[in-house]
């Protein structure tokens, strides 16, 4: 184990994990959610012209805690295939709501203090289970773009972009072993 400690944020350490995807999450209400992650289901309206679908509503459901003023909303396509992880925050919470494709969301507790240290959660979700996604400081976090089509990412963080905040971890890493394979063959 790694061991980082931050200037008034999280202490972040880098697990021994066993190989694997870890938990697979099939349900917001999951026991199995990595402490303080939380997913709920957001909704879609299609009709013939398209979709419509809330990002979110300030003060109100997983943002509600947001300052309005410090609030960032942004957005990432990326191509099928696409492995953009692991990265963490010492101070931020993201928000991430999958708004079309399809992602394998990797998340890793890298809390040292936090009950569900090391574990390691993995959900499918965008365009076929619309979640929302909401990310603590300390959890690692990443995702593959699967299926055969890009994957568009919008992300609401309850800070403003700061390099400093963020940290980052190879897809690879050994001591997390996250096995970003195709699993059901």
């Amino acid at each position: 184990m790694v061991k980082t400690t931050t200037e008034e944020g999280v202490s972040i350490s880098t697990p021994k994990c066993e190989a694997g995807i870890g938990k697979i999450i099939r349900t917001p209400e999951s026991k199995d959610l990595i402490d303080g992650v939380k997913v709920r289901a957001y909704d879609l309206w299609p009709d013939d012209r398209g979709y419509f679908l809330e990002v979110v509503r300030m003060k109100q459901g997983l943002a509600a805690d947001f300052v309005p003023e410090l609030t960032q909303v942004s957005a990432a396509l990326s191509y099928p295939g696409t492995i953009k992880a692991f990265h963490f925050h010492k101070h931020q919470t993201d928000l991430w709501v999958p708004s079309q494709g399809m992602f394998q969301v990797a998340l890793v507790d890298l809390r040292a203090e936090s009950p569900t240290f090391g574990l390691k959660n993995t959900l499918y979700t965008g365009a076929l289970k619309p979640w929302q996604i909401f990310i603590p400081p300390g959890v690692g976090h990443g995702y593959k773009v699967i299926g055969e089509h890009p994957g568009m990412l919008v992300y609401v963080t309850n800070r403003l972009y700061n390099p400093a905040d963020e940290g980052r971890i190879a897809h690879n890493q050994e001591s997390i072993a996250y096995d970003w394979e195709l699993q059901h063959k």
